[in-house]
């Protein structure tokens, strides 16, 4: 058969191109059929591409590095191994610098981002990303990478790690500042950023929730939650909608290993916004200052306040002297609204509160009894310190025990001159002394602590430890409402706690 081939092969008299176009044929019979367009996609398309939003924002998006020069004793970069206990127990003093523990200097860089928010040269950053910096230690560097700029901090505000920079430049590419109260969990949004230094970079993902907070990263805290890769770098970055119009500044993750974990957290641009304003015009932070204690509205205390839902923040205690009180504000008030806008939680009182300048007038509307109310309050600044001091441990006291089991677990005793003094409770407070709490009883589930000043016990003021007992005797509900004083983080005020009646079994 080969040498058939052969000859027909030979007999054909093909030329080498007929040859190949022969092969050519042959291997093109065996080849998949592919569908391919060479054509570029349609990128006006909704949805097709960020190509066009990323282009226009990009330039608006800046890398900032900061200096600052660290004095330290002994050696500079030293193997952190030598101070490790264990091993000096061993080698004591054998491998430690010989200089005398002379204090040297050197100089710490940190990487982020920030956002140029007007053409002008401001620019919207983290705290975190400049705190610390020398004065001359902050530089600007463009999206292009080339251009770099020496910056000015306008100001700083640790409370919402905002900060504020300037740089020396005209017609520069401005960001478009969106509404960030009108985004919604599920909206798609693009971070933008300088990650590992490894240069500008773009991720893509959706708002994950929105008002995060309690999490202890910042005093004032309303987050952007977001699954859009941040990563170290990223801070001071924007955090955008699909218009390009920016909703956040990008702050931290939360990350078992400091990588992206679909954690992401931002500042939102409502809030910052509000930082740079005030940064930019009087140069520090001023916030407003109502002058009450919220606290959370639990299932059971709505019960007891006759309220429709758990939303709001009930007033547990009233500074004497404050706006609150001047306007009539009480215990027991719940407020719903700060000029028609509706307050979920205490945290979200605060933050309306704090970003509301001083002197304003707000409209407060407040349910009473299950009825509302509506109060015009005129804000003061918030003070620097708040009234308080340190707490030490409850003094011995004589204690009388309730004898019904409505509030098993808890023995209270009289307040003296001596106590308050220990205690720091001020003259004003009246009431019974908690001096003992047991850990397995509804009182201590509840939240009352030992120290604690019970000072109502369903909506009746409690004068003294007899009063208590008393008072506690004659409860016949299934749970007993109480009002107490607690002095903690150096600052005193009343709540609302509801105890389950009876004994825990």
């Amino acid at each position: 058969m080969i040498k058939q081939y052969l000859s027909e092969w030979r007999r054909a008299a093909l030329t080498g191109a007929a040859a190949l176009a022969c092969i050519a044929n042959l291997a093109a019979a065996d080849a998949p059929k592919l569908n391919i367009s060479d054509r570029e996609i349609d990128r006006s398309a909704r949805g097709a591409s960020f190509a066009p939003v990323i282009k226009r924002v990009t330039p608006s998006v800046v890398t900032i590095q900061s200096t600052r020069t660290v004095r330290s004793r002994g050696q500079q970069n030293r193997n952190p191994f030598l101070d490790d206990p264990r091993f000096r127990e061993y080698f004591g003093d054998l491998f430690q610098p010989r200089d005398g523990g002379r204090q040297r200097r050197y100089t710490e860089q940190s990487l982020g981002s920030g956002v140029i928010v007007s053409e002008d040269g401001y620019i919207l950053t983290n705290n975190h990303v400049i705190d610390g910096a020398d004065s001359d230690g902050v530089k600007v560097a463009l999206a292009d990478g080339k251009t770099k700029y020496d910056a000015k901090v306008v100001g700083k505000d640790p409370r919402t790690d905002v900060a504020v920079l300037k740089i020396d430049a005209k017609k520069l590419p401005a960001i478009t500042l969106a509404d960030s109260e009108k985004i919604e969990v599920g909206d798609v949004v693009l971070a933008i950023g300088n990650p590992f230094n490894v240069g500008q970079s773009v991720s893509m993902g959706i708002i994950s929730a929105v008002g995060r907070g309690g999490m202890g990263i910042t005093e004032y805290e309303d987050f952007i939650q977001t699954d859009a890769a941040i990563n170290p770098g990223n801070s001071g970055g924007a955090l955008v909608d699909v218009e390009g119009r920016l909703i956040g500044i990008n702050q931290s993750i939360a990350s078992p290993n400091g990588g992206n974990s679909g954690v992401g957290f931002a500042v939102p641009v409502n809030l910052a916004r509000n930082v740079l304003e005030r940064l930019a015009t009087d140069g520090k932070i001023t916030r407003g200052y109502l002058g009450v204690s919220p606290q959370n509205v639990t299932p059971e205390l709505a019960k007891e306040f006759n309220l429709p839902g758990n939303s709001g923040a009930l007033v547990g205690d009233v500074v004497g002297g404050t706006p609150a009180e001047k306007a009539g504000i009480k215990e027991g008030d719940v407020i719903v609204e700060v000029n028609g806008k509706k307050i979920t939680d205490p945290r979200h009182l605060r933050l309306t509160i704090a970003q509301t300048p001083p002197k304003s007038k707000v409209a407060l509307k407040v349910l009473r009894d299950g009825k509302e109310k509506i109060f015009t309050v005129t804000l003061a600044p918030l003070p620097e310190d708040l009234a308080g001091g340190s707490a030490e441990d409850a003094p011995k006291s004589s204690s009388v025990d309730s004898k019904r089991e409505q509030l098993d677990g808890v023995e209270v005793g009289d307040l003296d001159n001596r106590t308050r003094r220990q205690l720091g409770i001020p003259a004003r407070i009246m009431g019974a002394l908690v001096s003992k709490v047991d850990p397995d009883s509804y009182a201590a589930e509840a939240g009352l602590r030992e120290g604690d000043v019970i000072v109502e016990i369903d909506r009746l003021p409690v004068s003294d430890a007899d009063e208590a007992v008393k008072l506690t005797e004659k409860s016949k509900g299934d749970r007993v409402l109480l009002r107490v004083y607690s002095h903690e983080d150096g600052a005193g005020a009343t709540r609302y706690l509801s105890v389950k009646a009876g004994k825990k079994k």
